[in-house]
């Protein structure tokens, strides 16, 4: 089966209206250690991780591999997009349902402008070009209320709920294939 571990990496960046997603750079490293350490962004995925075990585990440049975006502002790093196959994720895994992950990371102050649904939606258009008809799955806590709103506005569907790590997930699919009327 084809997935993104087979395509020619980086693709050319990906330019929105607002932003450029392109592939890892050495600059982008204290800024994967910001993402990973704030206290804000690790509201739903289990805390902050410590900066110290970051600064001394994060390589030169950071999430270089098939599927990783770093997302820009006017030159500034803002986030993160991954494109990841399940073999490589921990936690709930439905390969019946799709075998790509969307995960995604922006800085607090990044948050409430649009962002993530510009950048998101570039990234599932542009997998869909390279990997068409494949399917995309995505997985949040219910109550992260803005991944949800996120994953409705980029036409995830749900397929199940199921409780991990103590609280409810939500697990839903995206494809670009038009199912018949």
């Amino acid at each position: 089966m084809t997935d993104l571990r087979s395509l020619a990496w980086p693709p050319a960046p990906i330019e929105t209206e607002r932003l450029v997603l392109r592939e890892s750079e050495a600059r982008d490293r204290a800024g994967v250690i910001e993402l990973n350490t704030s206290p804000e962004v690790g509201t739903y995925l289990g805390g902050p991780r410590p900066r110290a075990e970051l600064e001394r585990t994060v390589p030169e440049v950071p999430g270089r591999r098939p599927g990783f975006f770093v997302i820009e502002l006017d030159g500034a790093m803002i986030g993160t997009i991954m494109l990841d196959p399940h073999a490589e994720r921990p936690g709930h895994v439905r390969p019946d349902v799709g075998r790509t992950e969307l995960g995604y990371l922006f800085l607090p102050q990044a948050w409430g402008f649009g962002y993530a649904a510009e950048a998101c939606g570039a990234a599932l258009a542009w997998f869909a070009d390279v990997l068409p008809g494949e399917p995309v799955v995505l997985r949040t806590q219910t109550a992260n209320e803005r991944s949800m709103r996120l994953a409705a506005k980029l036409g995830f569907t749900e397929v199940e709920r199921y409780e991990d790590y103590g609280v409810e997930q939500w697990f839903g699919v995206w494809t670009s294939v038009t199912p018949p009327a």
